[in-house]
């Protein structure tokens, strides 16, 4: 039977109109293309006919084009966690997110091993080796001890140590990517000090290693800094780096939830309102413990910008201090995919260069005096010239 003449075009602007507004599916989602949308919907009389469905389909706009990653090149990038899993919420996963960012952008194969207890470092270290792998990122401080030794004793591969140190300067296979982190926790200080109602703010580590009191210090310091600019008294809990021997708040590692949470509820009673847990993912023990307070009580992230990774919290995070692990681990990789020697010359991660700062403050921005983030953008840029020491 003939078809009327006004019908193939009408078919054509329902198909037309079909496929951009088709449903999410699948076969879309990973590059269908069009001829499954039709066959979805086979439903339409006259699809049947060949030359119809040709003329309808010349003049439909052409379907969206197959997303693509980057070509695979020949470069293996690994990485060995700390204590915990790769998303923890913290550093492991911020060092994570570099690893498969650079798979994605740039088209590198990876590897890694997560390490649920200290005794897991150096097998997952000698698994990577195993691997082939072209660099090795050990996360977190507590690995120094097992890469430094597997620098050394796989003198053909190259190693990453995040958070720690070469301890042997004739070991060339081993970077040290390093923070300073009092910098950026400087600044954290003096906004908790200015935030704060009570004038009593509190700080706690995961443990009593230089990568932690690095934070502990300079929000210590920045809290003082406040103190002598204001007049205003204020009292901090958990860190005194000035003590002839300085102790302070620790849990009995990054797990502790319980020691956290037991911290957290102490300095809370002796009126803090502002906290900063400086151990890894904890920071939820901390929001477990001002929840049961009933009290009006915010604390300060580290590592990640906690609002963001983990919103939950985001209407008790004030801000927090960023250690940009994500970025150091990507521009290592892509040195090196881009053709550049391995070497032992360190990454320093600064508020210079944006290695770390503080983050957004979300929901309390409206609630933080312009004066106070005036003071702050003068303190971050005396600390990048050279005229405020955050350890002072």
């Amino acid at each position: 039977m003939a078809w009327p003449g006004f019908f193939i075009p009408a078919i054509a602007v329902t198909i037309c109109n079909l496929v951009p507004t088709a449903p999410a599916s699948p076969g879309l989602a990973s590059g269908g293309n069009l001829v499954n949308v039709i066959t979805r919907k086979r439903g339409l009389a006259g699809l049947a006919l060949v030359g119809a469905a040709t003329l309808v389909l010349a003049g439909c706009a052409a379907a969206p084009e197959e997303e693509t990653s980057a070509p695979e090149v020949d470069f293996t990038g690994c990485a060995v966690s700390d204590e915990g899993s790769w998303n923890d919420k913290s550093f492991n996963e911020a060092a994570y997110e570099g690893l498969t960012t650079a798979k994605d952008d740039l088209g590198i194969k990876t590897a890694d091993a997560e390490s649920q207890t200290t005794e897991d470092f150096a097998p997952n270290l000698d698994e990577m080796v195993a691997a082939n792998c072209d660099v090795i990122f050990a996360v977190g401080f507590n690995l120094i001890d097992a890469v430094n030794a597997a620098a050394v004793a796989n003198p053909d591969s190259n190693f990453v140590t995040i958070d720690g140190f070469v301890a042997d300067p004739a070991t060339t296979n081993l970077k040290a990517v390093q923070y300073s982190m009092n910098q950026s926790s400087y600044l954290a200080g003096y906004l908790a000090a200015g935030y704060s109602t009570t004038k009593v703010v509190g700080t706690y580590g995961g443990l009593q290693i230089d990568a932690v009191t690095d934070f502990m210090s300079g929000f210590y310091y920045g809290a003082k800094a406040y103190e002598k600019d204001s007049g205003t008294p204020v009292k901090v809990l958990g860190w005194d780096p000035t003590a002839a021997t300085p102790s302070g708040d620790f849990t009995d590692g990054f797990g502790d939830t319980e020691g956290a949470k037991s911290i957290s509820a102490g300095q809370i009673a002796q009126d803090a309102d502002v906290l900063f847990p400086v151990a890894g993912g904890l920071f939820s023990a901390s929001s477990e413990a001002i929840n049961e307070s009933g009290k009006d009580v915010v604390f300060i992230g580290v590592d990640k910008d906690i609002a963001v990774t983990s919103p939950e919290y985001a209407d008790q995070v004030l801000t927090s201090v960023e250690k940009r692990m994500t970025t150091a681990v990507y521009d290592i990789i892509k040195e090196l995919v881009d053709g550049a020697a391995f070497d032992g010359k360190s990454y320093v991660g600064t508020l210079a260069n944006e290695g770390t700062d503080l983050a957004d403050f979300g929901s309390f921005d409206d609630k933080i005096d312009a004066d106070l983030k005036t003071k702050l953008d003068e303190i971050k840029a005396g600390i990048i010239d050279g005229s405020i020491d955050p350890l002072a």
